[in-house]
C-alpha cells in the first residue's frame, strides 16, 4: 500500500465522524451476520460504548448496500433504472465484544483491516489456495475508488491489486483514458484472495469478504466509485442487474456516486467493447466535475 504524500493529507478533509460511524455500524453488522462476535484490537484503550451501542439505524443509514440510479429519484415509478435488493433494515447494532479505538491515521486503519484480511479463514478454499490476500493500493485520502473482481495469478504472488495485463490497462485508463495518475486513486477487489483457477466469486465468498470491503469504504470515503465488471457491480449494489444494464447510469452508494463499466480483462479478451468503455469513463469525469481527454487511440 503506497503511503500518501503530505500534501494529499494536508489537502483532504478529515474523517467525517458520522460518515465513518455509518460505516462501522454497517461492519459489525456483517460481522455479526457473519458468525464473528469479537473483534482484536492491538491498542489498550476501549471505545466509548455509548457510540455504537445503543444507536437506533434509521432507513438513511443503511444507505450502504442499497442503490438506485440518481435520475430515478424523481421517478420513483420506473421500474426500468432501479436496482433490486436491499441490505435488511437492522434496528440496534449489538455489542460485538471489545472494540478498540481506530487511529486518526487513515494509513493506520487500513492497514489494521489488511493485518486482520492477512488472518481471515472464513472461506476455507480460498485459503486453501493463496499464497497471500490481496487488501488493497493506493491513496487512501482519494475521492475515487476502483472496485474490481478478484486476485489473479499475478495479484496473488505480489500482494497488489491489478498488476497483471488487466492492470496494465488499467492504468492506461487512468492515465490516458482520464488525464490522472494510478497513485492518485485507490484500487482493491470484492474478494481479497484468489479463486480456484481464477474462477468467477461466488456469492457466498462475496457476502464473507464483504465486511472488509464496507471498512475500507468506511474509512476510504471516496465521492466517487468506479464498478469494473459484472462481479463488482452486482455485489456493490446488491443486485442480479447484468453489467450491460448498470452501465450508462450513475449509482449511489453511501455518499458516493458509483459508474459501471467493464473489466479490463474483459476488454483484452473484447477489444471492441473499448468504445463503450470510453463513454463510461467519459460519465465518470463528467460526474467528477473533471475535464474529458481527447479519446484514447
Amino acid at each position: 500500500m503506497k503511503p500518501a504524500s503530505q500534501q494529499d493529507k494536508m489537502n483532504s478533509p478529515s474523517l467525517d465522524p458520522e460518515r465513518l460511524r455509518r460505516g462501522l455500524v454497517q461492519y459489525l453488522e456483517d460481522m455479526q451476520h457473519a458468525g464473528i462476535n469479537h473483534l482484536i484490537w492491538p491498542s489498550a484503550e476501549t471505545i466509548d460504548s455509548s457510540l455504537l451501542g445503543s444507536q437506533q439505524v434509521s432507513s438513511d443509514d443503511t444507505r450502504l448496500g442499497q442503490s438506485e440510479p440518481l435520475e430515478a429519484q424523481a421517478r420513483q415509478g420506473s421500474e426500468e433504472n432501479r436496482v433490486t435488493g436491499q441490505l435488511p433494515v437492522v434496528d440496534t447494532v449489538a455489542p460485538l465484544g471489545e472494540i478498540q479505538p481506530l487511529s486518526e491515521s487513515r494509513e493506520d486503519v487500513l492497514a489494521e483491516l489488511a493485518k486482520q484480511v492477512a488472518q481471515c479463514t472464513r472461506c476455507p478454499e480460498l485459503v486453501a489456495n493463496r499464497t497471500q490476500t490481496v487488501f488493497g493500493v493506493g491513496n487512501p485520502y482519494s475521492e475515487l475508488v476502483f472496485i474490481g473482481e478478484a486476485p489473479g495469478v499475478d495479484e496473488d504472488k505480489q500482494g497488489e491489486p491489478f498488476v497483471g495485463r488487466a492492470g496494465q490497462l488499467l492504468t492506461a485508463m487512468i492515465t490516458n483514458g482520464m488525464g490522472m495518475r494510478r497513485e492518485d486513486v485507490y484500487i482493491c477487489n470484492i474478494l481479497r484472495c484468489r479463486p480456484p483457477n481464477n474462477r468467477t466469486p461466488t456469492r457466498e465468498e462475496a457476502d464473507r469478504c464483504r465486511p472488509w470491503l464496507d471498512a475500507t469504504l468506511a474509512v476510504i470515503q471516496p465521492k466517487y466509485i468506479c464498478c469494473l465488471g459484472n462481479v463488482a457491480a452486482q455485489n456493490l449494489l446488491r443486485t442480479d442487474v447484468g453489467i450491460g444494464k448498470l452501465r450508462g447510469k450513475v449509482w449511489e452508494y453511501d455518499r458516493a456516486k458509483v459508474v459501471c463499466t467493464y473489466h479490463p480483462a474483459f476488454l483484452l479478451r473484447n477489444p471492441a467493447m473499448k468504445r463503450e468503455a470510453w463513454e463510461d469513463l467519459k460519465l465518470l469525469l463528467q460526474v467528477m466535475g473533471r475535464p474529458v481527454p481527447r479519446r484514447p487511440s
